[in-house]
């Protein structure tokens, strides 16, 4: 699962009912992120239709009880739009409010899955015309705005999609997605693996156990 963080001061988050419901923009459309991607409008409209809202967590925590949850999320012009309450009673919940108010926490991020064919690779990265899965939205501790992070405590579900690599550049993207890698580190095994075996020319064997590797990587 890959990750995209907006710092609030973009997401124009607020807190009302004194703090214990909130709004702001998870995504935002037509900006190019730190990796060269670009998400349309309507790229969430149809698994938010077939799967409903996300799940609220701190720091992709998915192990961790949600502290609150999404109670609406809209597309318009500027981006994703959500809002949320915390759950009362919740530990967590009150920490994180308190740090959202003392200007501690300052990120929103979601927790999303591609699948091929919902975008255009460019020279510089991906225009993201449909989001396959949207299941967690969090508040995070570290922004950086355009920056994709790591879930990795959901990597090993992501696995399927070594099915899918029948290019060098779907095998960057795949090393970014399922097996952890930063942008910088996918690019740089991938440039690697090009020279150590050529694998323009390898035979169909030997790209076969590369596969191999990659997705007893991602376990």
């Amino acid at each position: 699962m890959e990750t995209k963080v907006l710092k609030l001061a973009l997401s124009e988050f607020k807190l009302d009912d004194g703090g214990k419901t909130f709004t702001g923009y998870a995504s935002t459309f037509g900006n190019v992120d730190s990796y060269g991607d670009t998400i349309l409008k309507g790229a969430y409209a149809e698994t938010l239709q077939a799967n409903g809202l996300p799940k609220m967590f701190f720091n992709h925590n998915i192990y961790e009880v949600p502290m609150g949850k999404w109670v609406d999320a809209q597309e318009d012009d500027y981006g994703l739009k959500l809002s949320g309450e915390f759950t009362p009673g919740n530990t967590l919940a009150n920490e994180v409010r308190a740090a959202i108010k003392h200007g501690t926490l300052d990120g929103l991020s979601i927790g999303y899955r591609l699948r091929k064919g919902d975008f255009d690779i460019t020279e510089t990265g991906r225009t993201i015309r449909k989001v396959a899965r949207l299941p967690e939205v969090s508040i995070v501790t570290f922004p950086a705005d355009g920056k994709a992070l790591l879930d990795t405590a959901s990597v090993k579900s992501s696995a399927e999609g070594i099915d899918e690599v029948e290019t060098i550049r779907d095998l960057e993207y795949f090393l970014r997605d399922a097996g952890g890698f930063s942008k910088q580190a996918a690019q740089a095994v991938v440039a690697k693996f090009k020279k150590l075996t050529e694998v323009r020319d390898a035979p169909p064997d030997a790209k076969s156990e590369l596969l191999r590797r990659l997705e007893a990587m991602a376990q």
